[in-house]
């Protein structure tokens, strides 16, 4: 018998090759703010993280915010999260995404261009 298997996601699947339980959105949505509040005290607390949560720290430090900015821009960021996981998104958006968005909201608008 010759059965066509639908291929998982990556990210479902790197969640299913870790050895990890799937997450419902809600639960990761805490994870994220938990990680996020986290960032903003300025200390990690923990040295066990998920696969997403480190993606999203790599990314966060690939985006090099500016000290100035950084504490309102990743409180903005994380506001924005909450609100696509409440609309029924599965996974965080990364911050690079966020500024990206932003950034071609501002251009659309005639604004600057400018991160955060």
């Amino acid at each position: 018998m010759n059965m066509m298997h639908k291929k998982a996601p990556p990210e479902r699947m790197a969640r299913q090759i870790d050895g990890l339980p799937e997450l419902d959105a809600e639960t990761i949505l805490g994870q994220f703010n938990r990680l996020m509040n986290e960032l903003l005290r300025g200390n990690l607390i923990r040295n066990t993280f998920r696969p997403w949560e480190i993606a999203l720290l790599l990314d966060i430090q690939m985006c090099d915010l500016r000290d100035g900015q950084k504490r309102e821009t990743l409180r903005r960021y994380q506001r924005a999260v909450q609100r696509q996981m409440e609309k029924g998104s599965r996974d965080p958006m990364k911050l690079s995404d966020y500024l990206a968005a932003n950034k071609a909201k501002r251009l659309a608008l005639g604004g600057p261009a400018t991160l955060s």
